[in-house]
């Protein structure tokens, strides 16, 4: 079943961008995002044409906690038809949503020793370099801090993609991964079109100054710059072309009024 819901990491499975590895993984709740994604890879799942990840799907939406799955129904932005889907199973939305809104609903007991913290991003380097994909996956979501700002640089974009799903995720590290260069254009696309996090400014400000961000997006973010830093950008020779002529013309224009 689709359920409707479009974010970056759902969209890869949707689109077939996965291993079979890290579906089996998926299925069976071992890689564990945002419950709203979690639930919408479990529900596209069980119809895959692998039976064998279809039936870990399903065991794993029969063997979700009811009364979280029930909390998250009455969230506002699931979709109609996945309510509509879990009624029939008489499962029916609480009277509001559960406090911890976006905690994985389901998670296999992870008895890997690679999830223990790391004290230094070097060490965190490390420890997960050689790493297959499906225990990358898992720290994406579950490990420390320094871990996740290696794996968000890590080549394979499944990886670094999961760690914008982390429901560990904070606001100071999304600002910092929206400074890096060494990231991939898909995580700064990510994050310069989502709502929530470009609310603050600086994230706004890191993402028009990288480098690397996309043109279409820090074109887009250009007027929400205090003028003081458009004029910065301007003669900024670490941006594009593009981008400094952008400055211009929004200063040019601003000055005539």
């Amino acid at each position: 079943m689709d359920a409707g819901i479009r974010t970056p990491l759902v969209d890869m499975f949707r689109r077939g961008e996965t291993s079979r590895e890290t579906k089996l993984l998926a299925a069976r709740g071992g890689f564990a995002p945002r419950a709203l994604e979690q639930l919408a890879l479990l529900l596209l799942l069980a119809d895959d044409a692998d039976q064998e990840v279809a039936s870990a799907a399903r065991a794993t939406l029969e063997a979700l906690p009811a009364d979280r799955l029930r909390g998250l129904l009455a969230r506002s932005d699931v979709p109609p038809e996945v309510c509509a889907f879990f009624a029939a199973k008489g499962i029916e939305p609480a009277p509001g949503p559960a406090g911890d809104a976006d905690a994985p609903l389901f998670e296999l007991p992870d008895a890997s020793e690679a999830g223990k913290p790391a004290a230094e991003e070097e060490q965190a380097r490390l420890q997960v370099s050689a790493l297959p994909v499906t225990e990358k996956l898992k720290l994406a979501l579950k490990g420390t801090r320094e871990q996740r700002a290696v794996l968000v640089r890590d080549p394979n974009r499944i990886v670094a993609v999961a760690v914008l799903s982390s429901p560990k995720l904070t606001e100071s590290e999304i600002e910092s991964f929206a400074r890096m260069a060494n990231v991939t254009d898909e995580v700064l696309r990510i994050i310069g079109t989502n709502r929530q996090w470009t609310r603050h400014y600086a994230v706004v400000a890191a993402l028009v100054r990288n480098p690397k961000t996309p043109p279409a997006v820090s074109l887009n973010l250009i007027n929400r710059l205090a003028e003081r830093d458009i004029k910065a950008l301007s003669i900024d020779r670490n941006v594009p072309e593009a981008l400094r002529l952008a400055a211009r013309k929004y200063l040019a224009k601003a000055a005539g009024r």
